[in-house]
């Protein structure tokens, strides 16, 4: 007897939320075992927690790392779009890399990597060689960002908004840790930018921890795809789907605000009069917000049929926030960081639009690496030019004019990609 079906087993280790076979006479998939399932969803979390402090430390130390490294406000503006250009070149590669390696090897490599750049970065001797190890470590996050609703779509596919949820807030999580904690703990380091930075390599091990029994052995991999997967009939072409489109701006423009917000919002209150320290935590609490909403919204999205609504309310929440940065940075400090925490949690929301935009796995890796691939293509733009006009203007009028103006398309495109359709109905 041929020993295939044994091997189809192996590789369906972890398809334990599969639904039950059709009758077209499948053959049923083996439930995983306890220990795996939940090593997965440890996996997921702990990657998740690496997605943003690479960024999120920056942004508290920015003004010190400017001194240190002796950067322009323009060259400054260039560093806070690295992320968003790194994700878009990089992550469009994460489908075929997947295919080849399977999902989790390629998140144990990404893992890897934004560990390396994170213990690198700080000790290079400028700024080219500052941007290329953190190229690195954003490279390893460009591909995680793909793969991740890939991953909860194969293995979870009943329980697409709560394991979004839960990797949301991780990911949040991470975000407001280390904006919050990144000032506090340089200072109890002795004070240097660059041992503050990178401190932040300690989760980048933590994770990699994880991943490497997962993919310990890539013929009985955890994290290859299922066979049956392989074979699924090709997804239309992405790029003729208004639907994928309408996400890929959204996810561009969300991004955009999410990026200068990351990158620009502690210096806002800075020259406010609010101090270093104060304006690490208001964007920690920025940041913090998507804690429990990033858990919230992808059930709640699941739940309905049309997310405009969703869409619409987390932009007019984002428009009161930047009105409000614009006549009382200082006097109402907490509440816009609460406003624009609520409205950046259009992030979570987009992930998970993508995972309901397509109806098989393979729709999923193709309309994710697409979506954000031209997502982060469209915010490059957006930290420069913010820089740019903050260096040129003096002040934070016309950058704040310019960051409240996006928020009026991103609501138009979202309530398109929002509508009940997938991309296979539009082939």
């Amino acid at each position: 007897m041929s020993d295939e079906p044994q091997t189809r087993t192996e590789t369906q280790t972890l398809a334990p939320h599969t639904p039950s076979p059709t009758s077209s006479g499948a053959v049923p998939r083996p439930k995983a075992p306890v220990w795996l399932t939940r090593l997965l969803m440890v996996g997921l979390v702990l990657a998740a927690l690496n997605l943003r402090p690479a960024i999120t430390s920056l942004g508290a130390l920015l003004e010190e790392v400017r001194e240190g490294l002796h950067m322009s406000g323009g060259v400054a503006g260039v560093l806070t779009s690295v992320p968003p250009l790194c994700f878009a070149i990089f992550g469009i590669t994460a489908p075929r890399l997947a295919r080849r390696f399977g999902p989790g090897a390629i998140v144990l490599a990404g893992m890897a990597a934004i560990t390396a750049g994170l213990v690198v970065r700080p000790f290079t001797g400028g700024t080219a060689a500052f941007l290329a190890a953190s190229a690195l470590a954003l490279m390893g996050i460009a591909v995680s960002n793909v793969l991740m609703p890939v991953i909860v779509k194969r293995y979870f596919p009943d329980r697409v908004g709560t394991m979004t949820g839960l990797y949301s807030m991780a990911l949040a999580l991470g975000t407001s840790l280390a904006a919050a904690a990144t000032v506090p703990l340089t200072d109890a380091l002795g004070g240097d930018w660059r041992t503050g930075l990178a401190v932040w390599a300690v989760l980048g091990v933590l994770a990699i921890a994880a991943w490497l029994p997962l993919v310990r052995d890539r013929g009985r991999g955890a994290t290859h795809a299922p066979e049956a997967e392989e074979k699924e009939a090709p997804a239309p072409r992405i790029t003729r789907s208004r639907t994928a489109w309408a996400l890929g701006c959204f996810f561009g423009l969300q991004a955009t605000g999410a990026y200068i917000t990351m990158g620009w919002m502690p210096q806002i209150f800075r020259d406010a009069g609010v101090s270093a320290g104060t304006a690490g935590v208001l964007l920690a609490v920025t940041m913090v917000m998507g804690v429990p909403l990033a858990f919230v919204i992808p059930k709640l999205a699941t739940r309905m049929k049309n997310q405009g609504p969703i869409v619409v309310a987390l932009g007019l929440c984002g428009l009161s926030g930047y009105a409000g940065l614009h006549f009382a940075p200082a006097a109402g400090a907490w509440a816009w960081a609460l406003l624009l925490g609520v409205s950046n949690c259009a992030f979570p929301l987009a992930l998970t639009m993508i995972g309901m935009r397509s109806r098989t796995s393979g729709g999923v890796v193709r309309l994710s690496a697409f979506a954000q691939s031209v997502g982060y293509l469209i915010s490059i733009p957006g930290p420069i030019l913010v820089g740019t006009l903050y260096e040129h203007s003096g002040g934070w009028e016309t950058p704040l004019a310019l960051m409240a103006g996006l928020m009026v398309p991103q609501m138009i495109v979202g309530v398109i990609a929002g509508r009940d359709r997938t991309i296979e109905d539009e082939a």
